[in-house]
């Protein structure tokens, strides 16, 4: 009787029933293709010399049946069009074009296909008016024809079509948007309806190598808002080639949030609490600081200074002088911070150094102060502000450790195993 092989699961089933070794199916138990799958079989029972198995496939071959390993799909009013099935063959090619140039360039290939059919999705709508209900017709029948690739979900094409919308390559470029992960594109989609905001993200991810979960952190924290925003004197006392650099490497404001402290945490709390969450802390600088010492002693004339926090910047190449004041801005900080600069150009740095730069870190400052104590100053130095957690009103309203300990140490007997 010949052997039949209605679907692909039912073929796998009938092969490893009819003794194939199991390392044909692969690593995964699975085929990569029907193509691979069919030449498979078609191998395996040639060396068997089972003429049943070719003159069954013949047969259905010669009749132009349907796919050997999946059932015909119902035809809707849709599908019958010359304009849907022009439209459907040529992003079917498109996709079995990219799928082979994928392999060497996957996140490129992927955005781009996925541009390309939102792009098409557009132009059809357009011409020929259809509406939202194509984009469900094209999911089906994407998924139909390959099964094996993800990312053809009803809202997933919606994206694309966003993505065709909002972007335009001739706008931004082909090196920037298809430089991302689609996951990345997508939740920028959901944040921003400005592309300004949008193109702004897209450079920095590729810029600092964000991670989704960094991304959204970013955004959240609205980093564009502050990034390059701070009060400096960079363009008086830098070059021009480092000015524009370092101006957009500080922010106005810094979340320190992470350290869960409140708006009366002494000084030496927040370095410490910065030095323990390094991590945190170097993220939320930015990329290219590195980190060198917290009280970093320096000896000058004599005498041993102690600065808050010490940094380098690898494109700056630059010492970086951090100081945290508790409070508001004061104009004598500028001078304190601007001699710490002076101790680190004079004791640390080399020929191969750019000037230090410091920056200024308080709970607050009046812009116009900043403004003319800046303007005095001969050192390369900027002022920002930071938070360090709650405000104090809802940080009293947190238990602290012990007192959390001891609620649970007065639980009653019958609730102790919740614990």
């Amino acid at each position: 009787m010949p052997i039949k092989y209605p679907d692909k699961r039912k073929a796998m089933v009938a092969m490893k029933e009819s003794t194939i070794p199991e390392n044909i199916f692969g690593a995964s138990g699975c085929f990569m293709s029907e193509f691979f799958m069919l030449s498979t079989l078609l191998e395996y029972h040639k060396n068997r010399k089972n003429t049943s198995f070719f003159y069954d496939l013949s047969l259905r071959l010669c009749y132009n049946e349907p796919s050997l390993f999946k059932e015909e799909k119902p035809m809707t009013e849709i599908t019958t069009t010359k304009d849907y099935m022009l439209m459907f063959n040529d992003i079917k090619k498109d996709i079995q074009t990219s799928r082979v140039r994928a392999a060497l360039s996957v996140n490129k290939e992927l955005t781009m296909l996925y541009w390309r059919i939102g792009k098409s999705i557009l132009e059809k709508q357009k011409e020929l008016g259809w509406g939202s209900k194509v984009i469900e017709q094209l999911s089906q029948d994407l998924k139909h024809t390959f099964p094996d690739m993800k990312g053809f979900s009803n809202t997933n094409l919606k994206y694309m079509r966003i993505y065709a919308l909002r972007i335009s390559f001739d706008e931004i470029g082909p090196q920037a948007a298809d430089q991302i992960p689609w996951g990345h594109l997508r939740c920028l989609f959901d944040s921003f309806k400005e592309n300004e905001q949008l193109f702004w993200y897209i450079e920095k991810t590729i810029e600092n190598g964000w991670s989704r979960n960094v991304l959204v952190m970013q955004i959240e924290s609205g980093a564009h808002l502050r990034l390059g925003k701070a009060q400096t004197n960079f363009k008086e006392t830098l070059p021009k080639t480092s000015s524009d650099l370092a101006q957009q490497l500080i922010k106005n404001e810094y979340n320190f949030d992470f350290l869960g402290l409140g708006a009366d945490a002494l000084e030496l709390k927040i370095e410490k609490g910065l030095t323990d969450h390094i991590c945190q802390f170097l993220l939320e600088l930015g990329t290219g600081f590195s980190f060198l010492g917290r009280q970093y002693r320096v000896n000058l004339a004599g005498e041993e200074f102690y600065i808050d926090l010490l940094m380098y910047h690898v494109k700056l190449k630059s010492y970086v002088v951090i100081e945290l004041k508790a409070g508001k801005f004061k104009p004598e900080y500028v001078g304190k911070l601007g001699f710490y600069i002076t101790a680190i150009d004079a004791e640390i740095k080399d020929e191969r150094d750019n000037p230090t730069i410091g920056i200024l870190l308080c709970q607050s400052s009046n812009k116009m102060m900043v403004e003319y104590c800046l303007k005095e100053n001969k050192r390369p130095m900027g002022v920002a502000s930071y938070t360090s957690g709650l405000p104090d009103e809802y940080q009293k309203l947190i238990p602290s450790q012990e007192q959390f300990q001891h609620l649970l140490d007065t639980l009653p007997e019958d609730e102790k195993d919740l614990k």
